[in-house]
């Protein structure tokens, strides 16, 4: 990404500060209302409204994606965050972490979003002076937004009221007695609003200095294919678990038949949205430009590295231009790497779990517990790196046999005690043990894993003797054409009675920029189950565990593993890591910091606030709550 585009983060920010004005319309205030859609400045202005219920996607403590599930862990003394709170099973329908439906617990909105959208495509023709391709553009943009707040909700409570229109001012109070709509009829609404919008959106920004962060083409087909993804996931297709919620009409709410087609459906806009993402120029990151002579694995790191953190990123089809993932986050990630200053202040409390760090591949691009020649059994114990082991960590130094000879993601996503960090040109050692330079500090000041972030930090951060300064700034993504190959590849795997070239094909370009082999060759020569590619069966595991990896610490494994039906697996394990108390190699004992409790079918969806159940009786509550 060039430039941020300053321009329209202020105007979000000026509408924000006066978004009360638009927000409780009573008859008094229509005379504002009139003069939001008099000009074609304050029309933009409205404009800029609707952009900003987006869900601030790379802010941890507003995006369960990062902090509710088991990718991260906070030490026992950053308390009351609402993801880990969801994490530890503590969601309630009462007063609800991070709700979406009613804005609660640090939550947004998405119902008041989905209002001023409306009140945007109600009004935006009475702006004299507006042209009529960018009055088209802006519908477009607008309906687009509305299908993804309507999206938004759909993946957090599955069947919801669908918000075609706003109701008048002065109507009946049982009209305002909405039903939750099935799952497939808002699915259905929320592909016809991208639809109509695709026909007027940018293929490309022509000005993006001034425009990034508006939505194009391959961003709202790239959504669109997430939709019918989801929609065709195991959560939403047919999930017997949800077989009893019914409306008091009798209208079940969430279909009970699965249907293959769904799938069909998924792979057809994946496929599309990749045509589409590729035409206007997006592609997959593929190499790193440094000074420095790295060794092919090293570049191969620093690669995976700049996936989400280059600025100027072909492969980022939409990121969060309003929510900047800055040096305050940044620093949350980082292993304090040279002795603490007043200019370098401890911030470290980001902390990978153990899991993750165990669910990366071998070096031969195989799940270590497959690995014919990768000693599963040994991970825990103690090894000594020798030279050859120096491109990741210090040469002569002990540490879990875990961090040896592991794939090239493994190293961008983690850091780990006695780990090489770089920081181009330089290269730093991770030293975490009890007493040395990244254990605890100060109050809540460390990693209750023994592990770090590192993904997230651009190689070429600067650090000195005395400051860490990230200047690599970057939008936080939402979509980029990597995700988009992975969704294709799942899709298509699913239409098929056995694996297809094409499957194969887009997994194995997403391993390749990682120094792995193709699918089918690694499990061949590597692995215990040398035939798993072969089978629909075998293959969705690996493109699961594709998806995990790949996009590790970007939000999305939260919500794969629900619609996938696989959470309630994953979320009841212990969270585990180091021995951050120990000195020395007592260090490399697991541990368990919390076992957290997913109950099915209740935590696969968010509860309607208790309150909305009281005003609204038409409203059926989501199972368990």
């Amino acid at each position: 990404m060039k430039k941020i585009n300053i321009y329209f983060i202020l105007c979000l920010a000026a509408s924000l500060l006066c978004a009360c004005d638009y927000l409780d319309v009573v008859p008094d205030d229509v005379a504002t209302l009139d003069d939001a859609f008099a000009d074609r400045a304050s029309a933009e202005g409205f404009l800029a409204t609707c952009y900003s219920y987006q869900p601030n996607h790379g802010d941890p403590w507003v995006n369960p994606g990062l902090l509710a599930g088991d990718e991260v862990w906070l030490n026992e003394e950053i308390n009351n965050v609402e993801g880990q709170l969801i994490a530890k099973g503590f969601q309630n329908s009462n007063a609800p972490y991070l709700s979406f439906w009613n804005g609660q617990g640090r939550g947004k909105n998405m119902f008041v979003g989905i209002r001023d959208c409306n009140i945007f495509l109600e009004r935006v023709e009475e702006v004299h002076d507006l042209g009529e391709v960018e009055k088209k553009r802006w519908i477009a943009e607008v309906k687009f937004l509305k299908a993804y707040y309507h999206f938004w909700l759909f993946k957090s409570y599955g069947a919801v009221p669908i918000i075609k229109e706003n109701l008048p001012i002065f109507v009946n109070t049982s009209k305002i007695q909405v039903y939750r709509d099935p799952v497939d009829e808002v699915v259905a609404y929320i592909v016809q609003l991208i639809d109509e919008a695709v026909v007027d959106l940018p293929l490309r920004l022509d000005a993006e200095i001034i425009e990034l962060g508006r939505i194009t083409r391959p961003i709202a087909l790239a959504i669109k294919a997430k939709v019918l993804a989801t929609a065709a996931s195991p959560l939403f297709n047919g999930n017997k678990d949800f077989a009893n919620v019914v409306d008091n009409n009798g209208v079940a709410l969430f279909p009970q038949v699965e249907d293959p087609g769904k799938w069909e459906k998924a792979a057809a806009a994946a496929l599309e949205a990749i045509e589409i993402a590729e035409e206007a120029g997006h592609s997959l990151i593929d190499q790193y430009d440094s000074k420095e002579d790295f060794s092919e694995a090293v570049q191969n790191e620093l690669i995976v590295r700049s996936i989400c953190t280059e600025r100027n990123n072909p492969e980022l089809i939409w990121g969060a231009t309003h929510f900047i993932f800055s040096g305050r986050y940044q620093r949350m990630l980082v292993p304090l790497l040279v002795p603490v200053t007043s200019s370098n202040p401890v911030s470290q409390f980001y902390a990978p779990t153990l899991r993750m760090a165990e669910l990366f591949y071998s070096r031969n691009g195989v799940p270590i517990n497959e690995d014919k020649n990768w000693d599963y059994s040994a991970r825990y114990q103690l090894r000594t790196a020798s030279v050859e082991d120096e491109d990741f960590i210090q040469a002569g130094q002990q540490t879990a046999a875990l961090h040896f000879d592991r794939e090239a993601r493994f190293y961008a996503n983690i850091a780990f005690d006695r780990g090489k960090y770089i920081l181009d040109p330089n290269a730093y050692s991770v030293q975490l043990r009890a007493g040395e330079l990244a254990t605890k500090r100060n109050q809540g000041e460390f990693s209750a894993t023994g592990y770090f972030v590192k993904k997230l930090i651009h190689p070429k951060s600067a650090l000195n003797a005395t400051v860490f300064n990230p200047y690599y700034e970057f939008p936080f993504p939402i979509i980029r054409l990597g995700d988009l190959y992975l969704l294709y590849a799942e899709a298509l795997n699913e239409t098929q009675a056995t694996p297809g070239t094409e499957v194969y094909q887009y997994l194995d370009t997403i391993r390749a920029r990682a120094g792995l082999a193709g699918v089918v060759e690694s499990w061949t020569q590597h692995s215990l189950v040398p035939n798993k590619p072969l089978t629909k069966e075998g293959l969705r595991e690996i493109i699961h565990q594709e998806r995990m990896i790949e996009l590790a610490f970007e939000g999305q494994r939260f919500w794969d593993l629900r619609r996938w039906k696989k959470a309630a697996d994953m979320l009841n394990e212990p969270i585990r890591g180091w021995n951050i108390g120990g000195t020395g190699t007592s260090f490399y004992n697991p541990t368990t910091i919390f076992t957290p409790n997913f109950s099915v079918p209740k935590d696969y969806l968010w509860p309607i606030p208790l309150q909305e159940m009281i005003v609204n009786p038409n409203l059926v509550q989501n199972p368990g709550w």
